[in-house]
C-alpha cells in the first residue's frame, strides 16, 4: 500500500491551514519586520506579504484541485514545466522547511526552558511526530485544539490592549525604513503566510479536493491576514515602532505595557502553544514532500512507504524528524527565517509559473492568470530583498540542489 486516505473535510484542512500560519507571524517575525521597514511601513510590509500569499493561494488551490496529490508544487512543477523545476521546487520547500521545523522547535524551548532550549526543543520534535505517525485525523484533531487555544489568547492580548494600552494610532506612521525595507519586512512576514500550503501538501488527503481545496486556501488565509492586522496594530499602537523593534516577545510586553504584567505568562504559554501547533503541520508537510520525491526517486526510494494501518508515510516522516533534531542541535533560530523565507518564496514562484500554464478557467471571476502573473514577480522581488546572508544561503542551497540534480541525471 503506498496511497493516503482520504480523511479531511473543509473543517479541518482550514484548521490545518490556521495551525500551519497561527504563531510564526505573531511571535516571531513581527520584531525583525517593524526593525526592517519601521513604524509606518509595519502594515503595508504586512498587506504586501498577504497579497502576494493571496495570489499564491489562488494558484495553489487551482493546481491542487486538478494534481490532488501529496507534494505540492513539487508536483505541479513536474507535471507543467518539468522535472527539473518540480525537483527544484521540492529541494527548496523540504530544505527550506527543515529549518523552519528547527526554527519552530528551537523556539518552544527558548519560551519553555530557555537553559534547556535545544533539550526541550527536540522533545517536542519527538512528540510531534508521533501524533503525526498515528494518522492525519489525529493531527487534525490535535491541531483544533491547539487553534482554539490560541485564538483566546490572542482575542486576550487584543482586548487588553484596545482597553489598557492605550493603542496610540498615531504611532502607526512613525517613520523610519525605506522602500526597500518595507520590501524586506514583507519577505520577512510572508514566513508567517506560508502555511496555508500545508492544505495543498496534504492534497492526497482530502475529501473532494476540487472543491474543497479551492474553498479551505483562501478561507485559512483571509482569516489569518485579518487577525495579523489587528494585532499589528494593537502592538504598534501600544509600544510603537522602537520598542516593538527590540522586543523578543511582542505580545507579552503589550500586555506587560497596558498593566497586566500578571498575564504575561499567559501569553508566553500561548506563544508555545501556537508553536506547537506550526511545527505539528510543518513535519506533516515536509514529510508528504519528502513522500512525493521519494516516489519518484528524486530522494531515496524507501521513504515513499505509507503505513498499512495509520496510512501515513511513516518513514519520510521519520527521516524529517531526524534531520530536524540534527538541526536543533547545532542550529540558530534567528537565521532560520530568513533562510526559509527565501526558499519558499523560489517554491511558489514556480507555483506561479506553472499555474500559469493552466490558461484561462471560464468559471472563475477572479483573473487568475493575472494574478499567478502578479505572484510569480511578487515572489522573486520579495526573495531578492531580503537580508543578504538569508538572500545567499536560500540561492546557495538552490544551486546545491540543482548540482545534484545535473549529476544524477548525467550519470
Amino acid at each position: 500500500m503506498n496511497r493516503l486516505a482520504r480523511r479531511l473535510g473543509v473543517p479541518d484542512a482550514v484548521v490545518i491551514g490556521l495551525g500551519s500560519m497561527l504563531g510564526a507571524g505573531v511571535f516571531v517575525v513581527f520584531g525583525p519586520a517593524v526593525a526592517a521597514a519601521g513604524g509606518a511601513g509595519l502594515l503595508p510590509a504586512l498587506a504586501l506579504a498577504g497579497f502576494v500569499a493571496f495570489c499564491n493561494a489562488t494558484s495553489s488551490a487551482r493546481l491542487a484541485a486538478r494534481y490532488p496529490e501529496s507534494g505540492g508544487t513539487y508536483v505541479y512543477g513536474r507535471e507543467r514545466l518539468g522535472p527539473f523545476a518540480g525537483f527544484l521546487a521540492g529541494w527548496g520547500f523540504v530544505v527550506g522547511k527543515t529549518a523552519s521545523c528547527a526554527a519552530m522547535a528551537l523556539t518552544v524551548g527558548a519560551y519553555l526552558w530557555p537553559g534547556q532550549a535545544r533539550l526541550v526543543a527536540v522533545g517536542a520534535v519527538l512528540a510531534v511526530t508521533a501524533v503525526n505517525l498515528r494518522g492525519i485525523g489525529k493531527t487534525a484533531t490535535v491541531t483544533r485544539a491547539l487553534v482554539a487555544l490560541v485564538l483566546v489568547v490572542l482575542a486576550v492580548v487584543t482586548v487588553v490592549g484596545l482597553v489598557g494600552g492605550p493603542v496610540q494610532l498615531d504611532r502607526l506612521g512613525e517613520p523610519g525604513g525605506s522602500a526597500r525595507g518595507v520590501l524586506t519586512a514583507a519577505g520577512l512576514l510572508f514566513f508567517a503566510f506560508a502555511g496555508y500550503a500545508r492544505i495543498a501538501t496534504l492534497g492526497e488527503e482530502v475529501r473532494d479536493p476540487q472543491r474543497t481545496i479551492p474553498r479551505a486556501v483562501p478561507l485559512a488565509l483571509g482569516v489569518v491576514l485579518v487577525i495579523y492586522l489587528v494585532l499589528a496594530v494593537v502592538a504598534l499602537g501600544v509600544l510603537g515602532a522602537d520598542r516593538l523593534a527590540d522586543s523578543a516577545a511582542p505580545l507579552a510586553d503589550v500586555v506587560t505595557a497596558a498593566g497586566l504584567p500578571g498575564l504575561a505568562w499567559v501569553v508566553r504559554a500561548g506563544a508555545t502553544i501556537a508553536v506547537v501547533g506550526v511545527l505539528l503541520s510543518l513535519v506533516a508537510g515536509v514529510g508528504r514532500t519528502t513522500l512525493a520525491m521519494a516516489r519518484r526517486r528524486d530522494l531515496p526510494g524507501a521513504l515513499a512507504a505509507v503505513h498499512p494501518v495509520q496510512q501515513v508515510p511513516h518513514r519520510a516522516e521519520l527521516a524529517v524528524a531526524a534531520v530536524v533534531i540534527v538541526v536543533v542541535l547545532l542550529g540558530d533560530v534567528r537565521d532560520a527565517i530568513g533562510f526559509s523565507s527565501c526558499t519558499v518564496l523560489v517554491y511558489y514562484a514556480i507555483t506561479n509559473a506553472a499555474a500559469l500554464t493552466l490558461g484561462r478557467d471560464p468559471d472563475r471571476r477572479l483573473p487568475v492568470r493575472v494574478l499567478a502573473g502578479l505572484g510569480l514577480f511578487g515572489c522573486l522581488l520579495l526573495a531578492v530583498n531580503l537580508p543578504l546572508g538569508s538572500v545567499l544561503a536560500g540561492f546557495g542551497v538552490l544551486a546545491v540542489g540543482a548540482a545534484f540534480y545535473a549529476l544524477r541525471a548525467r550519470r
